[in-house]
């Protein structure tokens, strides 16, 4: 994925949304630190079925969602729980259409039967990668979203292939940056296989996001800065530190001035 470096001035906005992924044990599986994470964010994405959560979990997650106030999103992923929903797999765009409109449906009903309503749809994993460089599946991934309800917020990664397809059906979509993640000069995360690809310190990740908030640009693994926008921020919560770091950006943000919300109608970043 190339950087984008389309001219945009500098965000004028001081507002942002934490994010992160929810409801994913299942079964006598447990997975994450959901209780630890939802009082700092403003959103969460929550699995669908496949690569993880089933009803009892999805139910669960959806109503301490709702009681919280955070917005919910969707969080489809490939069936692949031996792998969790991380390995990529050969799917075709037919595929990719049917996984996405059949996991957005089993997690709605959840929320409206919790009286919620759906915000958001975050792809998973190694379908996060793939519908991100990949305008076959993209494509198959937003029409599936549009087919289900066009105004419903696509979370992609920042100059992915998948915002490009959003903009391309007239879908809501938000820029996704990470706290914890470094990157490389063209835009990419720096791989986890490499070293320094974690920000191990919480003031770093905090400073990272600042950064893109308020002066619309990133300091790369190379030490070259480059330009990002962000309406979103992932909070990883599978790290050991995980509820330390969502407590430190939080108190950060808001000590900075910057308004943690949920999106609000804007196609463009």
């Amino acid at each position: 994925m190339a950087a984008n470096t389309t001219n945009h001035a500098l965000p004028e906005k001081r507002f942002i949304d934490l994010n992160c992924d929810f409801g994913e044990s299942y079964g006598a599986y447990s997975f994450g630190q959901d209780d630890e994470l939802l009082p700092y964010v403003s959103s969460v994405n929550i699995a669908c079925g496949f690569h993880a959560g089933d009803p009892l979990t999805m139910r669960e997650a959806v109503e301490r969602a709702v009681q919280a106030g955070a917005a919910i999103g969707a969080h489809p992923g490939l069936p692949d729980r031996m792998g969790f929903g991380r390995r990529e797999l050969a799917i075709t765009p037919q595929e990719a259409y049917d996984y996405t409109l059949y996991q957005l449906g089993a997690l709605d009903s959840f929320v409206r039967a919790a009286g919620g309503r759906l915000s958001h749809v975050k792809p998973h994993g190694a379908l996060y990668h793939m519908a991100g460089r990949s305008e076959e599946l993209a494509e198959a991934f937003v029409r599936a979203v549009h087919a289900y309800d066009a105004s419903l917020f696509i979370y992609g990664q920042w100059g992915s292939t998948l915002l490009g397809e959003a903009d391309k059906l007239g879908l809501p979509r938000a820029s996704e940056v990470f706290a914890d993640r470094t990157y490389r000069a063209d835009g990419t995360l720096t791989p986890r296989t490499q070293p320094g690809a974690l920000h191990r310190d919480a003031d770093a990740a905090l400073s990272q996001t600042i950064d893109i908030i308020v002066k619309g640009r990133v300091r790369t693994i190379e030490g070259t800065e480059i330009p990002m926008h962000g309406d979103t921020v992932c909070l990883h919560g599978d790290g050991p530190q995980a509820a330390v770091f969502a407590a430190h950006l939080h108190r950060g943000l808001v000590a900075a001035g910057i308004e943690l919300r949920p999106p609000r109608v804007s196609k463009r970043g």
